[in-house]
């Protein structure tokens, strides 16, 4: 089964069980089950050993997955203080005077996601408490603001130099190459990203909702913001005990990222001499982010008890609190984890290299589009877009060198990091899908099965641009181009569904 199709048979069983019984923990376990029966040929002890030994035990043991946990716990206590503080609730009260619609509250958390393109477990979970309250008093859907937080999570990452992304892109490129320049040229050509982050504007500017969003926007309009709800949502709304202000949030917010920027450069190598650009891409974002967590919760807490906003025993209850909060993000994390390495095992990698390679005789021209589709289906299967960059990336250089100006290369590679992105969109095991759900306090399922048929929309238009950009070559024309359909791609859906609900109407 090694290097074969097999290999993606265990995420592929997860995702299928999770969107049929909307339940994740036991189908990413069983798919994970599914992954050591095949590795171990289905021998029990050999199953047992490989699924824990080597798969959940190690993923949990490895610096950089337990530094991304750390973090996580961090944040959940910040953003429980900040609930609990009345810091979230002043916030909401505030914008509410001066965002007095749900389009120019979509808009708004848009704009903030943009503003955060630092990481995207950081953008997830602060826009989420950012800007929870304001989209609550909109009645807005949890399932639609995870859907935003999520499309300006990873989309908007992929496309800001300075990212921990970047830093990632550029570590995979192949020994003598500049892996920043190489990130910064492939930018126009990163179609998925773009388009959908216009989309997201088209569709709060035209009101427009299809598929299962539809049925949550619909509800929450009633007063129901979840639609599917869950013990752990309903749990994870702590009841406010203090008496913040608007600035009770801002802070906390402002010091979270000045205080995480200084911890990427600093794992970086800023204070050492290294610039500021090349400090970000040789960061350590798991251990920058945790440096930089940390030190804003001690922030926080000192502001608070400075102010007297949340007596001291009330701020000591956060951190339980806040942990529980997270308790459902890190177990869904560590079992996508779990699958990946059982992935990883029965040569995934090697799979896709020889599909890759098999491509490469195909037309030319249509090559970024196959490049692509290959990487939505790696990064869908796998639930990772840095690990489908670690394969596909290396494998589409050795093709394709950068030598002699090759602009196929720098289209090829933004076709891989697009694919990548959107796969990672669509999986219900990637690990920035599970936070924008956390970050949003929504349903897990619910936020997949919502956001999938806008994914599917986006990826369309940006296969359709990616056999155009292989044609002409050219990144202003192209580009163009994609932009024009993605806003016909919309106004046809709008004008289609409204015309159907008006006729169902009558």
């Amino acid at each position: 089964m090694y290097a074969t199709f097999w290999a993606l048979v265990p995420p592929l069983v997860a995702i299928l069980l999770a969107l049929i019984t909307k339940e994740v923990y036991s189908s990413l376990f069983v798919g994970i089950i599914v992954g050591g029966l095949f590795y171990s040929n289905f021998s029990f002890v050999g199953t047992m050993e490989h699924i824990f030994n080597e798969g959940l035990v190690a993923q949990l043991s490895d610096p950089y997955n337990v530094g991304i946990l750390v973090f996580l716990v961090f944040l959940g206590i910040i953003v429980s203080l900040m609930n609990k503080a009345g810091g979230s609730a002043a916030f909401g009260e505030w914008a509410s005077k001066h965002v007095k619609s749900r389009i120019g509250s979509q808009i708004a958390t848009i704009a903030l996601g943009c503003l955060i393109f630092i990481d995207d477990y950081f953008n997830c979970l602060t826009v989420g408490s950012v800007m929870r309250p304001l989209t609550d008093r909109q009645k807005i859907s949890r399932a639609k603001l995870a859907y935003l937080i999520d499309a300006t999570a990873a989309p908007v990452c992929i496309i800001a130099p300075i990212s921990s992304w970047a830093a990632a892109v550029s570590g995979f490129a192949p020994e003598g190459t500049n892996g920043l320049m190489l990130f910064i040229r492939a930018i126009p050509y990163n179609y998925y990203a773009i388009l959908t982050i216009l989309m997201m504007v088209l569709l709060a500017v035209f009101k427009l909702d299809y598929g299962p969003m539809k049925k949550h926007e619909e509800n929450a309009l009633k007063g129901d913001l979840f639609t599917v709800s869950d013990s752990v949502t309903a749990a994870s709304e702590e009841k406010v005990k203090g008496n913040g202000k608007v600035l009770d949030l801002v802070l906390p917010i402002i010091s979270l990222i000045i205080c995480c920027v200084i911890g990427m450069i600093y794992t970086g190598g800023f204070f050492d001499g290294a610039s500021f650009v090349d400090s970000f891409a040789d960061s350590d974002a798991s251990v920058g982010l945790v440096f930089g967590s940390f030190v804003a919760l001690l922030i926080t807490l000192i502001l608070y008890l400075i102010r007297k906003v949340l007596p001291f025993k009330d701020c000591m209850d956060c951190i339980a609190e806040g942990f529980k909060a997270m308790v459902p993000a890190i177990t869904i994390l560590a079992l996508a984890w779990t699958l990946k390495a059982m992935t990883d095992s029965l040569g995934a990698a090697e799979y896709v290299a020889g599909l890759v390679d098999q491509s490469k005789g195909s037309f030319l021209s249509f090559l970024p589009a196959i490049i692509f589709l290959i990487a939505v289906g790696l990064s869908f299967a796998t639930g990772t877009s840095w690990g489908t960059f670690g394969i596909l990336i290396p494998i589409t250089l050795k093709a394709f060198p950068l030598e002699d100006g090759n602009i196929l290369a720098v289209i090829c590679v933004s076709a891989c990091m697009a694919g990548a992105v959107c796969g990672d969109h669509c999986s219900p095991i990637s690990d920035t899908t599970i936070m924008s759900s956390a970050g949003a306090r929504c349903n897990h399922i619910a936020h997949v099965s919502t956001q999938l048929p806008y994914a599917l929309t986006a990826a369309g238009v940006s296969f359709v641009t990616y056999i155009i950009a292989g044609i002409v070559q050219n990144a202003a024309i192209s580009l163009i181009i994609g932009i024009a359909l993605m806003v016909i791609t919309i106004f046809f859906l709008n004008k289609t569904l409204k015309t159907e609900l008006k006729l169902a109407e009558e």
